[in-house]
C-alpha cells in the first residue's frame, strides 16, 4: 500500500462538526454503499464523517494491494490507525459494517484511546462455525466448496451471493451490490475473504474496553442472531444490543430510514 494512506484508499471527510465518526464498509462493498446513510448525520453540522475504502475494495488501485500485509485482520486494522493519525484525530467513534468490525475490534484493542464507542453492524467475530460457536456463516466443510465455486465461475458465484445478502424482492439493490462485488478483480476478492475466513477474534474479545453497541437485522443470510449475540456475551466494554426490524446484510443498502436513526442514536448513548 503507499505511504500516503488517505489517497491510497481514498479517504474522505465530510461535515463540519467537531464529534468524528469513522465508517467502514465490508467485504464485495465500498465507501459508496454508505450513501443513505450519510444525511442522518445531521447535515455535516454536529459529525465529521470519515469514509474510506478498505484495501481490497475495487475502487483502490488494484496494483497497490500488498498480499503480505492483508494476510491478516492487523493489515486492515492499521490502516485504520493510519487514517486517524494521517488526519491528526485524537477520538472518534467508529461504525463498521461486517469485515470492518473485525478491522475495528482488533484496531481498539492496539489503542483504545482514540476510539470514543463501537457502533457494530451485520458483524462476526468469526466467520466459520466451531464445536463450541453457531455464530459463524459457514460450516467447515462448506468452506473449501465456496471458493472452489467462487474461482470456477466468479460472475456467477458473485450474482448468487448477492441475491442472498439483499432482499430479493429489491432487485435494484441486488444489482448495486452485484456491481460493487464485481469491480474486484477475483484474485484480490478471494485473498480478502480467505483473510477473513481463517482469521478470527473470539479470543480477544474481552481486551474490548470501550463502549460498544450491536445492530443486527432480525434476519441476515450472512451473519445469523447468534453472531450478535456471543458478541453481546463476550465483548468486554460496556455492551448494548438492538436488533433492527427488517432483513438482510446490508440494511445501508435496502432499509436506511431504519439504520440511520439507530445509527443516531447509538452515538448519542
Amino acid at each position: 500500500m503507499s505511504c500516503n494512506i488517505v489517497e491510497a484508499i481514498n479517504v474522505q471527510v465530510i461535515g463540519s462538526g467537531n464529534n468524528y465518526v469513522m465508517i467502514g464498509h465490508g467485504l464485495g462493498t465500498d465507501q459508496s454503499i454508505w450513501q443513505r446513510i450519510l444525511p442522518f448525520f445531521n447535515n455535516g453540522t454536529t459529525y465529521r464523517v470519515i469514509l474510506y475504502d478498505l484495501a481490497c475494495a475495487g475502487t483502490v488501485k488494484q496494483e497497490l494491494f500488498n498480499f503480505n500485509k492483508y494476510a491478516s485482520i492487523s493489515g486492515y486494522a492499521d490502516d485504520v490507525l493510519d487514517i486517524l493519525f494521517a488526519l491528526g484525530v485524537h477520538s472518534c467513534a467508529f461504525v463498521g459494517h461486517s469485515a470492518s468490525v473485525m478491522t475495528a475490534i482488533l484496531a481498539t484493542i492496539h489503542l483504545p484511546d482514540l476510539f470514543s464507542k463501537l457502533i457494530l453492524l451485520g458483524a462476526s467475530p468469526r466467520l466459520v462455525n466451531d464445536v463450541d460457536y453457531d455464530g459463524g456463516v459457514l460450516e467447515k466443510a462448506q468452506v473449501g466448496r465456496m471458493f472452489a465455486a467462487m474461482e470456477a465461475d466468479y460472475v456467477a458465484w458473485v450474482g448468487c451471493s448477492a441475491a442472498v445478502a439483499v432482499r430479493r424482492d429489491l432487485p435494484e439493490a441486488v444489482q448495486e451490490y452485484r456491481q460493487t462485488m464485481l469491480n474486484t478483480r477475483l484474485e484480490i476478492a478471494s485473498y480478502a475473504l480467505r483473510t477473513f475466513v481463517k482469521n478470527y477474534l473470539r479470543g480477544l474479545l474481552c481486551d474490548v474496553r470501550v463502549p460498544c453497541h450491536i445492530i443486527q437485522t432480525a434476519r441476515d443470510s450472512e451473519v445469523p442472531l447468534s453472531a450478535a449475540g456471543y458478541l453481546w456475551r463476550h465483548l468486554g466494554g460496556q455492551t448494548t444490543f438492538e436488533i433492527l426490524r427488517t432483513e438482510g446484510h446490508l440494511p445501508h443498502l435496502t432499509a436506511p430510514t431504519l439504520l440511520g436513526p439507530a445509527i443516531q442514536r447509538a452515538l448519542l448513548r
